[in-house]
């Protein structure tokens, strides 16, 4: 089990392609549910109306290390899922952030 200092927490803002909203929540239902196959949880997921240049979801969550983000960023049922991610998400923002 990986060491607590190994921790990784992510905070993502996703803003959606122009009345893509429903679709880029039901991406994002299906990549989050590979999170914990891969040693993540997530632990808060919240919308906003995307008004004013805010983004569409904000998603809070956290993996055990390194390696089990790695291992989700690549697995072949959400990389097979581009296309998708593309038509319905017009931008990302993915940094690290502390759970206080």
């Amino acid at each position: 089990m990986a060491n607590h200092d190994d921790e990784i927490r992510l905070c993502c803002l996703l803003w959606a392609q122009p009345g893509q909203e429903e679709g880029l929540t039901a991406y994002e239902d299906k990549v989050l549910a590979l999170v914990p196959e891969h040693g993540g949880t997530v632990v808060q997921r919240a919308a906003s109306d995307g008004a004013d240049g805010r983004p569409h979801e904000v998603q809070l969550y956290r993996f055990a290390g390194q390696r089990e983000l790695d291992g989700y960023l690549a697995d072949p049922r959400r990389t097979a899922l581009t296309e998708e991610r593309d038509r319905v998400v017009a931008r990302t923002e993915l940094f690290p952030v502390d759970l206080l």
